[in-house]
């Protein structure tokens, strides 16, 4: 733990990161310690602040490179030069040696190249952040991608989550920041990112997402060769489109962006409602574009190692939330919002609304190029800060698939209405889900179920009424018992009382002579509180 954060400190110091600190921002204590650091003492040298950035991502391995993926398609929060350098790591970061890839491909399927493979180029076709690509074709003259996860990744993945882990325990320390949930936050991302190793899990998401988009104009995914796929090797088609930011390219093709960003909504839309299975990695450089018909574009979608899914009260919550989004009606949402479970029961719904009217009422109604979810987001953060509101780990896939599709709609068609184009998609959605259709289609989802409960119903019924006729008399033995035990307080009560009252006439009756003679000589003030100190006792 200890070498790899000195590695971290060493890679940071050696392409000095510490000049892309906003200094003017930073507290005046923070800028003296910087001015004064023994990091002045490096020279920054002739490379830009973008392409520093990007090899300091790509020594230090895949989290960091998965960040600087998700970043790059943020062109509003980050300057263009950043932007253009970061856009690399989506499939240009440095390859290992074709002849290890080989190797690697020959031990994984216990066969030779050439037994595998009429052609296998040992050149890589792309290098990503977890594996890289070589390009094939099988003997039955199929053109394939062969995807060969890197040697040696899964240690570093792991010290790097070690030392996440240890800054989320930290975070959580602070109550500020509980809220946030960061160590479950790190958990979910850790399966997530893990299951990226494990190649048979991507070839069953992509086959999942093959079949929920068979012969759809929305998506095109390539198959999977099961044969020749193994742990850390995966062969599939090879697909020939046009990378989605390649925005020169699809210009020139005269391809339709306005209906590809259009069809970008509808996707994800249709991936997390309709199949409740969407593909959560959706940065530019997994996304390319069919245009062997310009106005009619399709997208192919590749490596799916990571995959999410919702609850269906999650998905109707969300359904819910976002309609009342579109609609206005704040109160909805807040309501919504308390009703989940997702802000504290105490929390005012009138005094929640009028916080979310604040951030979102000046987006609404506005084009993708005019707005930002980033910052919405980060207006709705402070906001759930005031209300206790804590972040939910199964919708932090979701955040970032959105934040990717804001992204590549905002290079694609920056005039994009969003919310015009979702809230038909949504109320259709909700109308299926909740009307006679989504009845209908609840009841034969259930129906193997009722089928086999169905003639043990008598059975049931009987045990239940059985049951709830021994309850009735428990109860009622249950209420006998306790009459009976306040009758017998009762008498006890009584009895104590007159065992008290006997023994105080007895001793009275005992010390009257010496008694007699000691009031004789007493003031009535003593006498008065005497017998009135007799009386309570009695009493009690």
């Amino acid at each position: 733990m200890s070498l790899r954060l000195l590695r971290i400190s060493w890679v940071i110091s050696r392409h000095r990161l510490d000049t892309l600190l906003p200094l003017e921002r930073l507290p005046w204590w923070l800028r003296a310690l910087l001015w004064f650091s023994p990091l002045r003492l490096i020279p920054v040298g002739k490379r830009s602040r973008g392409e520093r950035l990007r090899l300091s991502l790509e020594a230090l391995g895949p989290i960091f490179i998965k960040f600087g993926q998700m970043l790059s398609t943020r062109r509003d929060l980050l300057p263009a030069d950043i932007a253009d350098e970061l856009k690399r790591l989506q499939d240009q970061v440095p390859p290992f040696p074709g002849d290890q890839a080989a190797d690697r491909v020959e031990k994984a399927l216990e066969m030779s190249l050439e037994e595998a493979f009429a052609e296998f180029d040992r050149v890589p076709l792309a290098s990503a952040s977890i594996a890289q690509v070589h390009a094939a074709r099988l003997h039955g003259g199929e053109d394939v991608v062969v995807k060969i996860i890197r040697p040696g990744i899964d240690r570093v993945m792991r010290q790097d989550m070690a030392l996440m882990y240890q800054v989320a325990k930290l975070f959580s320390k602070i109550p500020e920041a509980r809220r946030l949930r960061p160590v479950e936050v790190i958990r979910d991302y850790e399966a997530t990112l893990f299951d990226e190793l494990d190649l048979y899990k991507e070839a069953a998401n992509t086959s999942q997402l093959k079949r929920n988009f068979k012969d759809s104009p929305l998506l095109f995914v390539p198959t999977i060769y099961w044969p020749f796929t193994r742990r850390h090797v995966m062969v599939q088609e090879r697909i020939r489109g046009i990378p989605v930011a390649d925005l020169d390219t699809l210009i020139a093709r005269g391809t339709n962006l306005k209906k590809l960003a259009e069809r970008g909504v509808e996707l994800f839309f249709t991936q997390v409602f309709r199949d409740n299975f969407f593909h959560a990695d959706m940065h530019p450089g997994n996304i390319f574009v069919n245009c062997d018909n310009p106005e009619d574009p399709q997208y192919i979608a590749i490596d799916c190692g990571i995959v999410g899914s919702l609850t269906r009260e999650d998905q109707d919550y969300l359904a819910r939330n976002l309609l009342a989004f579109f609609h206005q009606d704040y109160y909805e949402v807040a309501a919504l919002h308390i009703e989940s479970g997702w802000v504290g029961e105490n929390t005012r719904a009138n005094e929640f609304a009028a916080a979310i009217r604040t951030v979102c009422e000046p987006i609404l109604e506005k084009p993708l190029k005019d707005i930002s979810f980033g910052q919405v987001l980060l207006g709705l953060f402070q906001t759930a800060r005031r209300f206790n509101m804590e972040v939910q780990p199964q919708l932090v896939l979701l955040q970032k698939t959105l934040l990717n599709i804001e992204g590549l709609g905002r290079q694609l068609y920056p005039d994009l209405d969003l919310w015009s184009t979702a809230k038909p998609y949504l109320e259709q959605w909700m109308k299926e889900r909740a009307g006679v259709s989504g009845l209908w289609e609840s009841l034969k989802r259930q129906a193997p179920e009722l089928s086999h409960q169905l003639p043990e119903l008598p059975v049931l019924a009987h045990q239940a009424l059985s049951r709830m006729e021994h309850e009735h008399r428990q109860r009622h033995q249950q209420v006998e018992s306790i009459n009976a035990m306040r009758v017998q307080m009762a008498r006890q009560c009584k009895r104590l009382y007159r065992l008290r009252l006997g023994l105080i006439l007895l001793a009275l009756a005992l010390a009257w002579q010496p008694l007699s003679g000691w009031i004789a000589l007493q003031e009535w003030p003593i006498l008065a509180a005497a017998a009135i100190g007799l009386l309570l006792l009695v009493w009690q």
